[in-house]
């Protein structure tokens, strides 16, 4: 991604125009969703409330009602009488003869429903013999009421009058058809009857708890036997008390709750009147009769009740609707597979169902409030809670719908907005883009003039069209371009004088390197060919004029030298004084450089021939010829000159040396390449200024062809 420095001006405006524009939408946009959620979740949370507290008045009713119903019927003279002559008819039943098949049908009876339905709900195997009942009269009435009743399970209750001529069975006959009558038309699951050492004489629904002794029986630690040593205990009138759910064996481990009152006959405590509570109608009034949307709770809301050890009270509405989503739900949170088994058996989530949330905590301490929490599912959830106030029991009552279904109102906004902002940015962006475009438009002038100034167009000149910034930046540019064109001159003035400086002090090919900034410049050259000559007669004439003079003169001769020097392709190293030094094939390499540089040696003396004839002067000169391998480069640091080294030079400058005035010296390897085109004699060996004896050969005369001027020509 580019950064900020390399956009353009017209980028960063468009940038700037959208980040405006898409932080104030945004900003707008952010307040006005917060608000609407807000205000939603007020709303949502106050119609949970709402639902929450007409629930809560529902159930406190139910119960109040069930409390003095219960505290009502235990008064009654039918149930006062009840009570004793059932009291009495079962200890007349102590000494009365079990039929023989009494135990082997009442064990086929435990072994074929409660056992077998308790194996699948409890760990271990239920022993038979810790459940029958050992006492006479509970084997007779069991055999007779149960064993051998021929409605089957769940419809024990519709027998009046067992055949067995009793005394127990007139009563039952008697009395049987109204207590039936009571718990179906108030919508209790069973009635009971307890005498004060804790026998149940007498139930309407004829389960297994039916003749068995709550002190001393199979179900002694269960919460009804609890409820009635409590309620005997008390031994108050108009008291009830309310025993909350827990499994319960004989209704084949199914959650039940219990309500109790004495039964009192003038002063003495007769006994106990207990009703198994009716979880339909506490069902049916937290989930409204399964018409949750009625209630307000649309398609995810629900009300519950939870008890003090963290356990539903009533039904999921999940586990109602979808059995199978709601078991797929909780094994996604880790449930454990035989928990979900149990509320699958059970079909119902009261004391199976786990809520450890904190709107529970909190309602279980005593708060009422609300909250966004995640649910017994692991959903976020919106959460109304507060405590119930049933004597008795420490629940909690929770309203809850789903946080997605609560917020879709506000979802489907966000997606408005969203799609709104879109719009609005790209409306802005073509706007932004369009005030750009004008608003840089004199800018790009100023770029464009400035590409061409660049360019080398210095006649280059913005128009200012504007009195504003703009149209000063474009005075200024013009008055930059105009200086700059005076300066471009002026640095191409000096340029040239630079260029033409650097070309009369060093080889044309090395004051190129010189201009492209190379500094350290050295280099070995192989076959380049090395004149250096010297000018004889020229102190003496010096001595005879002024110093203008003799520069003069000496200017004239080395410029002609180096006019010579050009044409055949010579390249002047440097001049001493009145020695000059020049080499062949240096910058470029040629083939004949032997025979240029005699050429050029032979025009020299030409040179000086003219040049004594022209001005009277008897000048003279010296040359040494020689080729071979030299060093090149630039030597100095502050002050440069480009100099040529190594035995090759050394020897040339011996030749110059040991030549006569107005002759030509060359080695020995000039006159092997070049005796055929010239006419050399011998001068013997001369000494090579301590390199020892060199053998040179003096120029005579020239054999050349006709054309020889066109092969001398560079």
């Amino acid at each position: 991604m580019r950064s900020l420095t390399q956009l353009s001006i017209k980028s960063k405006l468009i940038l700037m125009l959208l980040a405006v524009s898409g932080l104030s939408t945004l900003i707008t946009a952010y307040l006005g969703y917060r608000s609407g959620q807000t205000n939603l979740t007020d709303r949502v949370f106050s119609q949970l409330t709402s639902v929450r507290a007409s629930k809560a008045y529902q159930i406190e009713s139910h119960f109040k009602t069930i409390r003095h119903h219960t505290q009502t019927m235990s008064e009654n003279p039918a149930i006062v009488s009840a009570m004793a002559e059932f009291d009495a008819a079962l200890a007349e039943l102590d000494t009365v003869a079990v039929p023989p098949q009494a135990d082997g049908a009442i064990a086929k009876y435990y072994q074929d429903e409660l056992l077998t339905r308790l194996a699948k709900v409890e760990e271990g195997t239920p022993i038979l013999q810790s459940y029958t009942p050992q006492t006479a009269a509970g084997r007779y009435l069991q055999y007779h009421y149960i064993a051998a009743n021929p409605n089957p399970v769940g419809k024990k209750h519709q027998l009046t009058q067992a055949t067995d001529g009793s005394d127990y069975s007139d009563l039952h006959a008697r009395y049987h058809p109204i207590f039936r009558n009571l718990i179906e038309k108030f919508g209790y699951y069973d009635m009971f009857l307890i005498d004060p050492d804790g026998n149940i004489v007498y139930t309407v629904f004829k389960e297994t708890d039916f003749i068995s002794n709550l002190q001393t029986g199979p179900y002694k630690d269960s919460n009804l036997a609890r409820l009635a040593a409590r309620v005997q205990t008390s031994k108050e009138r108009d008291y009830a008390w309310i025993e909350d759910f827990e499994p319960y064996t004989p209704s084949y481990g199914a959650p039940a709750a219990f309500i109790a009152a004495p039964i009192f006959d003038q002063s003495k405590l007769i006994g106990v009147l207990a009703f198994q509570m009716p979880v339909n109608e506490i069902n049916a009034v937290m989930t409204g009769n399964q018409d949750w949307e009625s209630d307000g709770l649309g398609e995810t809301g629900e009300t519950y009740l939870v008890g003090s050890d963290g356990l539903m009270r009533s039904v999921s509405r999940f586990l109602v609707q979808d059995p199978e989503g709601y078991a797929d739900s909780l094994r996604a949170i880790g449930v454990k597979e035989d928990d979900i088994t149990r509320i699958d058996q059970y079909g119902t989530s009261i004391l199976q169902q786990t809520v450890e949330t904190e709107a529970v905590e909190e309602a279980l301490t005593g708060q009422a409030g609300t909250q966004i929490i995640d649910d017994y599912r692991g959903t976020p959830v919106l959460s109304s809670y507060a405590p119930l106030e049933i004597e008795g029991l420490d629940w909690a009552i929770l309203a809850e719908m789903d946080l997605a279904e609560a917020y879709a109102p506000i979802y489907s906004f966000r997606q408005q907005i969203m799609v709104s902002a879109t719009l609005l940015l790209l409306l802005v962006t073509l706007l932004a883009m369009g005030l750009a475009h004008l608003f840089v438009r004199p800018i790009q002038k100023l770029i464009t003039s400035a590409r061409r100034v660049a360019a080398g167009e210095l006649d280059t000149i913005a128009a200012p069209e504007a009195n504003d910034e703009f149209g000063e930046l474009g005075e200024s540019f013009n008055a930059m371009v105009r200086s700059l064109r005076t300066q471009t001159n002026l640095v191409e003035q000096k340029n040239q004088e630079n260029e033409q400086l650097l070309l009369s002090v060093f080889p044309a090919a090395i004051a190129k390197r010189l201009q492209r900034g190379e500094k350290n410049i050295a280099e070995d050259l192989s076959n380049v060919a090395v004149l250096f000559a010297d000018l004889t007669g020229f102190a003496k004439l010096s001595a005879a004029l002024s110093a203008y003079e003799s520069v003069s003169i000496l200017n004239d001769l080395i410029g002609a030298f180096d006019e010579a020097g050009d044409r055949y392709g010579m390249e002047k190293i440097k001049t001493i004084g009145d020695s000059y030094l020049a080499v062949c094939g240096l910058s470029v390499p040629y083939l004949d450089h032997d025979k240029r540089a005699i050429d050029f040696g032979l025009d020299i003396l030409g040179i000086i021939r003219r040049f004594n004839l022209e001005r009277g002067f008897q000048l003279n000169v010296q040359i040494g010829i020689n080729s071979g391998d030299v060093v090149a480069g630039i030597v100095g640091r502050n002050k440069v000159i480009y100099d040529v080294w190594g035995d090759t030079i050394n020897l040339a400058s011996a030749l110059k040396d040991h030549a006569p005035p107005g002759g030509i010296l060359v080695s020995e390897g000039v006159h092997q390449r070049l005796y055929d085109l010239y006419q050399f004699e011998a001068v013997g060996e001369l000494d090579a200024n301590g390199s020892g004896k060199l053998p040179a050969w003096r120029l005579k005369s020239t054999r050349l062809p006709v054309d020889a001027e066109e092969l001398t020509r560079p």
